[in-house]
């Protein structure tokens, strides 16, 4: 039985105090800004304002921050120290946000701020249980067609017994009591099963060719499978009407493979097929069109379709290079805040108005530090498995928080995909959560070596001569 001897994180422990500095100055000035605006607005504003500066919300945020640490302190595993600090610094921005915003928007355990905590508690449990408990990827690799097939089903039982949004898309599965989106672990259980897949055939795929006249194809008998699965759970988030998730998934799935294989002709493929799916489902499909259009000219419906984009637009302007400051941005516009759904789609825009440019580059260099922790993990892997899976879920969150980034700065067509770790809700935060939680148990390192035997000193030789 191995013996668990705790481990100090000294790096770790010295990024979380910065990160819980720089979140107690933000609540800081959120209060600040609530009691200025108190005091020049009416009584019934008044008590919902004031209560900005209440700051045990973030104190249970953080203190779940140190009980995750001090747990992997004890759990002594030689695993990476930068994950966690920079995934509480999200969550704790996604905190700060949701107490700027009106507390009706969501939430049934008394507001959107007290939900979103216990979310954010639950998702930083669920890292620290699988950083700490996984330590063997057996699991994962030996059932890489049982996953993928449980992600399909999934998204299955949501076409046939989801509950229908507004927009038409059928996403959200609800038993009970409990209601998330399936689709969040699907891009889990997918990049499970290809780094399975390719891990197996990597080799057959970088060496082999199929050729149709001058030009060499990948190998399709090999190919095939692979494409087959991830088509299944593709046209079906595309009949959900879930384009994000689909994007999002051919995304990660054709960067996934140029990783394993480095070579440009898959992707040249994936990106000849993407423009012929993009101008078939364009034609085929009303609301695709309809993203494209706004995408070009919101202005020609700009109380309709485009309202959104272009208030998001306007946020960014309002926000200039330093932003207008936490709690300084426009709160409501005739009791609504100034973008509908603020706080799921278009967090990045409410957190441009008041961080301003410096403010939404540090975010996306947050999720930069994600992806290059993610590579790292994946080049000192032991094995191609691991490797392909780290490299993959870093992928997931790095892709979607760009997706999204780009949706609200109008870069490409609006998407329904959240921004990880700082959007509202549940499902996303906890399926993340479990990409976090892998990475940090695929990052353990392996057993110092014992150090080498010293020669015995004088004291040491004399004993042992009285000995003899």
């Amino acid at each position: 039985m191995t013996r668990i001897r705790p481990r100090l994180r000294g790096r770790e422990l010295g990024l979380l105090v910065i990160v819980a500095l720089a979140l107690v100055a933000g609540s800081l000035s959120l209060g600040a800004a609530g009691r200025l605006r108190a005091a020049q607005l009416e009584d019934g504003t008044t008590v919902e304002l004031l209560a900005l500066a209440d700051s045990t919300q973030l104190l249970v945020f953080l203190g779940a921050l140190f009980v995750a640490h001090l747990a992997l302190v004890l759990a002594g595993r030689r695993t990476d120290q930068i994950l966690l600090p920079t995934v509480g610094l999200l969550g704790g921005i996604s905190l700060l946000l949701m107490e700027r915003l009106p507390q009706d928007l969501a939430g049934g355990l008394g507001g959107l701020a007290q939900t979103q905590l216990v979310w954010l508690v639950l998702c930083i449990a669920v890292l620290t249980t699988l950083a700490v408990a996984v330590r063997n990827d057996g699991w994962l690799r030996r059932y890489k067609y049982t996953w993928a097939a449980a992600g399909v089903a999934l998204l299955l039982l949501v076409f046939v017994f989801g509950r229908e949004e507004e927009s038409g898309a059928r996403l959200t599965l609800v038993i009970g009591p409990i209601s998330g989106q399936p689709t969040e672990l699907l891009k889990v259980m997918l990049v499970i099963f290809l780094a399975g897949y390719l891990s197996e055939n990597r080799s057959l795929l970088v060496e082999e060719s199929t050729r149709l006249g001058p030009i060499r194809l990948p190998p399709l008998p090999y190919l095939a499978p692979m494409v087959a699965m991830w088509a299944i759970a593709l046209g079906v988030v595309i009949v959900q009407r879930d384009l994000g998730a689909a994007l999002l998934f051919f995304l990660v799935f054709l960067l996934l493979l140029y990783v394993s294989t480095g070579r440009f002709s898959f992707v040249a493929l994936g990106l000849g097929a993407f423009a012929v799916g993009a101008v078939v489902l364009y034609r085929l499909f009303g609301h695709v069109q309809q993203r494209v259009d706004v995408w070009l000219d919101p202005w020609t419906d700009p109380l309709g379709a485009g309202y959104q984009v272009i208030q998001a637009l306007h946020a960014f302007a309002r926000g200039g290079l330093i932003g207008t400051g936490l709690g300084n941005g426009l709160p409501t516009v005739g009791g609504q805040p100034p973008i509908p759904a603020l706080h799921t789609d278009f967090p990045f825009a409410a957190l441009g108005e008041e961080l301003g440019l410096v403010g939404i580059l540090g975010i996306l260099g947050l999720y930069l530090v994600l992806i290059a922790r993610g590579f790292r993990i994946a080049l000192a892997a032991e094995d191609e498995f691991r490797a392909i899976l780290a490299a993959g879920l870093s992928l997931v969150i790095s892709v979607q928080a760009f997706i999204i980034a780009g949706g609200n700065l109008k870069l490409i067509p609006l998407t329904g995909i959240t921004l990880p770790f700082i959007s509202y809700g549940g499902s996303s935060l906890l399926a993340n959560a479990v990409i976090v939680g892998l990475l940090i148990a695929l990052s353990e390192r392996k057993l110092e070596p014992l150090p080498p035997i010293r020669p015995p000193g004088r004291l040491q030789r004399l004993l042992s001569r009285g000995a003899a």
